[in-house]
Parts: structure tokens; C-alpha cells; sequence
């Protein structure tokens, strides 16, 4: 396991084993990450990275492609059946390239984009002024209530209606409410623009049936695959069949040239995981451990971001315990709990410190917790950062979260076989 790098590299080898030492040992909370499976993880350390594939399968620009078109094809049809899309694209080397196809399928530039401001739940790339989807298109924005933080159908069709967008982009990267993407559709219907939606946080409970879908009402829809879906670093493009062709040319020659295909073979394997059955109760399980830690957050004096969660993340105002985002952030760290600092609507600093943390279950519920674990981190995520200042109480609550950690193994087994492997090299 891993003894051709050990030989050839030390240097990579010692740092990927570090990565699996910290990844076993520690609590992983961020909401965007979760565990690939050992299959994914066979896929992509597979000869499928050797291959140049320009083009579509059929269609390729390379000879040699008759066993990465069976790949590709696979992953484009679980794709197609797992969201009941008429097209997938699968190539997006990440959902914020899978983003930029859409948006040039749909539109040119200097065409009007109206989508969530960063701060109060939206992405970088909804038209943040320092990224490329702000450069290129003209951005107006929507948010969220002030007293309710959530979003309100009717003020963003008034912006709407006001400002006449080419596309509207509905989706979020730390909203934790549900999404009706049906009154959206409404609002772009009405004002003529393209509707598209950003699923990257909540693909997998939107493929269990645990959240609407929105591929019945939007003209393209974009998501990660490797947060709730479970699968490997990547994007998909799902859309009606009457832009297939505009997708595809936008992704490849638009936007990417070669596809990563032992990526996409990761792919595959997650989208016909994420076809069985037990991915419906594993799904329903990272919703009720998101519901279990806000609960328990709650209960130590943390004010939510709209009071609770529908979804996998939570967001946490940590001013209650007199520390920002960045310092919470850097606390966990200390007794192993990884999250990340995160604006809250209308925050009142800069996100480089920020007034709350992104948390999410995602990760955690792939290792085997539940709820009474959920409540358990969040006793410890309250004690830490209630007493930061506390060494030996910092000590005690590390204690708690390495034993936690061990009793839910990333891998099982798979550190022991490393040791074994550096003792007999050593010997």
C-alpha cells in the first residue's frame, strides 16, 4: 500500500501519510468535504489518468478512447438518472468551471447575472467582484431577510423585475434552509431570463428525495460531486436537452481542454453508489445529525443563522462566546475539530475574521456517528470555545475527540497496514 511512492518519493509519501494520520485523528466539520469510498478511491489511482480525451465519447479528438467512452458513458447516464436530467455533462474539472460553462452556454459577455451575495449565502462564483463571473458579466444581487435570514421569493423577484437578468442563479454554499425552486422558475418566466440552479451543497439529499429537485424547473443545473454526493473533486452540468449542445461546446473547447478521466471513472463509481438504495437512509441520516448538533448548539447559547438547519450545515454565530469566526476556527483546531470561519447575513466584519463557522455532517456521518455523537461534538465545540484560554481543559476536551475519532475509523484498518508497512521496510 502505497510502497512504489514510499520508494520513489518519500518526501510526497510522508505528506500523504500525514494527511491520513490527520484525517483519522481528527473531527472533520467543514461542510463542503466528505470521505470517498475505497472504490472512488481505486478509480482514480487507476491508468484512466494516462488517457488524452478531447471531445465527447464517439467524438473524440484521440485515438485509443474505446475504454474511457465506456467510463464516460456510465458516468453520464447514473448522472442522467440519479437527477432525471435529459443531459449531463460530466467533464467540469470543479463546480465553479461547471458554473462558468453554464453561464457561457446560456449567455455572452456583459449579459446581466442576478445571484446571492457571498455574505449572506451565495458563491464566489455568483458574481463576487473578485471573481471571474463578476469580469466578465454585469452582476446584480439578491439576499436574504434581515429578521428572518432567509430568502424571500418576492424580493428577488422585485429585483428582478427591476433589473431584467439575463439569468438568475438560485443556490448556495452556506444557506441552510430548503430551496423551492418553483417560484424561481416563476420570477424567470416572467422577466425572460435563463434560470439556473447551484446544487453543490445539496445534490445528495436532492438525489434521495430529501430535498426538491431542481432539474423539472431550471434550464441548467450545476453541482459539485464531492460534498453530500459523496464522490471525487469534480463538477457536473445537468440541462435540458435543448442546450446539450451549447453545454458541451462550452465545457470542451469552451472552457477545458482534456477531461481528467480517472476523475470521471471516480465519478461513475459514486453516481451508481449513489444509486443504491442504502444512499437514501445515508442521506437522511447527515440531515438528522445536522438537525442533533444545531439542537445541542442551541442549547449552549449559539445563535443559528435562521435558527436551525434543512440540510447538512449549520452556520453558528460565535459572538455569544466573545470570539470571531477565525478565532473559533483556530480553537477547534486545537482539540482536532476542523471547520471554517464564515460570514453571517450583514456581518459586520470582513471574512477574513467574520462573526460565525460553517459546520457540516457530511464527513462525519460517512464514519458511522449519529446523534448522540452529534451532541456530543457540540458539548465539546462549546466547552472549547467558552474556555479557549483553559490549556488543561483544551487537553481533556482533545482526549474526547481522539477517542471519538478512533471509535469511527475513516478507513478501517488502513493506518494499521501503513505502520506495518513502515516497520518492515525499516527492518
Amino acid at each position: 500500500m502505497l510502497s512504489e511512492l514510499r520508494r520513489v518519493d518519500r518526501d510526497v509519501y510522508e505528506a500523504v501519510l500525514d494527511e491520513v494520520r490527520r484525517e483519522q485523528t481528527d473531527i472533520e466539520l467543514i461542510a463542503s468535504e466528505n470521505y470517498v469510498s475505497l472504490a472512488v478511491l481505486d478509480a482514480q489511482g487507476t491508468v484512466m489518468t494516462n488517457k488524452y480525451a478531447e471531445g465527447y465519447p464517439g467524438r473524440r479528438y484521440y485515438g485509443g478512447c474505446k475504454h474511457v467512452d465506456v467510463v464516460e458513458t456510465l458516468a453520464i447516464d447514473r448522472a442522467k438518472a440519479l437527477f432525471g436530467a435529459e443531459h449531463a455533462n460530466v467533464q467540469p474539472h470543479s463546480g465553479s468551471q461547471a458554473n462558468m460553462a453554464a453561464y457561457f452556454a446560456l449567455l455572452k459577455p456583459g449579459d446581466r447575472i442576478l445571484g446571492m451575495h457571498l455574505d449572506q449565502g451565495g458563491h464566489l462564483s455568483h458574481g463576487h467582484p473578485k471573481n471571474f463571473s463578476s469580469k466578465v458579466f454585469d452582476i446584480v444581487r439578491y439576499g436574504v431577510n434581515r429578521e428572518t435570514e432567509r430568502i424571500e421569493v418576492e424580493e428577488v423577484r422585485a429585483i428582478a423585475k427591476k433589473t431584467r437578468p439575463d439569468l438568475i442563479v438560485v443556490g448556495a454554499s452556506s444557506y441552510p434552509r430548503k430551496i423551492d425552486f418553483a417560484p424561481f422558475a416563476d420570477v424567470a418566466r416572467e422577466v425572460g431570463a435563463f434560470l439556473m440552479a447551484d446544487i453543490a451543497h445539496i445534490a445528495g439529499p436532492v438525489v434521495a428525495g430529501l430535498h426538491p429537485n431542481p432539474v423539472p424547473h431550471c434550464d441548467v443545473v450545476t453541482t459539485t460531486t464531492h460534498k453530500t454526493l459523496r464522490g471525487p473533486r469534480g463538477g457536473i452540468i445537468l440541462c435540458k436537452q435543448e442546450h446539450a449542445k451549447k453545454v458541451d461546446s462550452a465545457v470542451f473547447p469552451g472552457i477545458q481542454g482534456g477531461p481528467l478521466m480517472h476523475v470521471i471513472a471516480g465519478k461513475a463509481v459514486a453516481f451508481n453508489e449513489a444509486l443504491d438504495p442504502w444512499f437514501v437512509g445515508y442521506q437522511g441520516q447527515i440531515l438528522a445529525n445536522a438537525r442533533a448538533l444545531a439542537e445541542e448548539l442551541l442549547a449552549h447559547d449559539f445563535r443559528l443563522v435562521t435558527g436551525g438547519t434543512d440540510n447538512h450545515l449549520i452556520v453558528a454565530d460565535v459572538r455569544s462566546h466573545e470570539v470571531t469566526g477565525i478565532e473559533a476556527t483556530h480553537i477547534l483546531d486545537r482539540i482536532g475539530i476542523t471547520v471554517n470561519n464564515n460570514q453571517i447575513p450583514f456581518d459586520p466584519l470582513p471574512p477574513t475574521k467574520s462573526s460565525g463557522i460553517r459546520l457540516g455532517t457530511a464527513a462525519m456521518t460517512t464514519r458511522g456517528m449519529k446523534e448522540a455523537e452529534m451532541k456530543e461534538l457540540g458539548r465539546v465545540i462549546a466547552s472549547a470555545l467558552t474556555h479557549s484560554d483553559d490549556a488543561a481543559r483544551l487537553r481533556l476536551l482533545r482526549e474526547e475527540t481522539l477517542d471519538l475519532a478512533d471509535r469511527f475509523p475513516v478507513y478501517p484498518g488502513v493506518l494499521r497496514r501503513l505502520y506495518e508497512q513502515e516497520r518492515s521496510a525499516g527492518e
